[in-house]
């Protein structure tokens, strides 16, 4: 384990010498190298990086979207690095909540109906289903878009459903994927106010942003270079690490 992570008993992220390879023999590429990582309950980190640097990687990684090519990775105190597609399908279903840059929404569904799917899949009763989903829709602002489809949305209320989507199940973990990359200034705002008061609130949130003012409302910014992590612990306090990074 190296200085970029801190044990702790209270993680809900633990990784340990995590690796990635792609490809075979002389085209093979470690997109990610190495990585030890903890992120502790209630934590809310930014990761950010080069193009190439291996943040999407780390990101599959700790999403369940991908399965390492060595290391272990421990989420919420499971061990998953192993884990079968059926099981990490559980896992990402129950213990994670995504939100991505371009919402991900299903075009022919209403904002009721995205935000019920999570919990479909979960087994919950519709009728449990629609209610948590109305308060959670409520909750962001669009009790009143319920019936709404997202080509009646803006995309700042889009991506509001996919937030509210992404908590409905009430998830271990936020992941977020440049959540405020196809959003203006204003909708972008609202956004990070969300993220902050959720995070508030206990949540633990993990953000992808090439974003500097994004990845400045987290606790903790994680800076990745070819695949390995450069630093795991810049404040967004510590102007000169900034300037660093805005160099890169």
């Amino acid at each position: 384990m190296d200085s970029n992570s801190v044990a702790s008993p209270q993680s809900v992220i633990q990784m340990d010498n995590i690796y990635r390879i792609y490809g075979s023999g002389d085209v093979a590429v470690k997109a990610c190298d190495n990585v030890s990582l903890t992120i502790n309950a209630g934590e809310y980190c930014a990761i950010m990086g080069q193009s190439g640097a291996g943040k999407t990687t780390l990101m599959n990684l700790i999403g369940c979207l991908d399965k390492p090519s060595g290391g272990r990775y421990a989420l919420d105190g499971t061990n998953v690095s192993r884990l079968g597609k059926r099981q990490l399908a559980r896992i990402r279903n129950r213990k994670i909540g995504f939100v991505f840059q371009r919402y991900e929404l299903l075009s022919n569904l209403t904002a009721l109906e995205n935000v019920t799917l999570p919990m479909m899949y979960a087994g919950m009763s519709i009728h449990h289903r629609r209610k948590r989903a109305t308060a959670a829709l409520s909750h962001l602002g669009l009790g009143n878009r319920l019936d709404k489809k997202p080509s009646q949305l803006s995309g700042g209320q889009q991506q509001r459903v996919a937030i509210a989507r992404a908590i409905v199940n009430r998830p271990v973990l936020l992941l977020a994927d440049e959540p405020t990359g196809a959003l203006d200034t204003q909708s972008a705002k609202e956004v990070i106010d969300i993220f902050d008061g959720l995070h508030a609130s206990g949540m633990t949130i993990v953000t992808v942003t090439h974003s500097h003012e994004v990845a400045c409302y987290s606790q903790r910014i994680i800076l990745m270079r070819d695949g390995k992590i450069l630093n795991g612990n810049i404040k967004p306090d510590n102007t000169q690490a900034i300037h660093q990074m805005a160099a890169l």
